[in-house]
């Protein structure tokens, strides 16, 4: 295949399972007021065990106390599970979390996008501070003002406190 043609292909799909997650989302946060959340570990290393939370307040855009931002037009996909392993967090000279300009780079490619997105940054889904893997599969392209929203919860910390 050429390279427009791979484009267009991947663009399709991409914009197929956009909708595809957008109605089931649609489905579920219309039919309850309840939202479940898997269970986690805290940095601590306390284990917190799935429960039910109400649904967050909408007001355009969307975002859970566990730091997942999403709005109408682009739906947070699903994290695979290579997504969420992780080790200890490199940090470079200066304490910062060092991040890889390739894993960043590829995840640009494989959306259509390797110049960038006008409006929008790339996102970890889970963040590194909280375990997520620096990976594609963990990237999602995120509006600044989302971005912004989602980097003040999760500067209190991978708990939610």
């Amino acid at each position: 295949m050429n390279r427009q043609l791979r484009r267009f292909v991947a663009t399709t799909l991409l914009i197929l399972c956009s909708c595809g997650l957008l109605a089931a989302q649609k489905g579920k946060s219309s039919s309850s007021k309840s939202v479940p959340v898997k269970g986690y570990t805290t940095k601590s290393g306390k284990t917190v065990e799935p429960y039910t939370r109400s649904a967050p307040k909408s007001s355009g855009s969307s975002t859970s106390s566990k730091g997942s931002s999403t709005t109408a037009s682009t739906p947070a996909p699903s994290v695979p599970a290579a997504a969420t392993s992780s080790s200890a967090v490199a940090r470079d000279k200066d304490g910062k979390i060092a991040r890889s300009e390739a894993a960043k780079a590829a995840f640009m490619r494989q959306s259509g996008y390797p110049n960038g997105r006008p409006g929008y940054v790339v996102d970890h889904i889970k963040p590194l501070a909280c375990g997520g893997a620096d990976t594609p599969a963990n990237m999602q392209w995120q509006t600044v003002a989302a971005a912004k929203a989602k980097d003040k919860v999760e500067r209190k910390g991978c708990d939610g406190k």
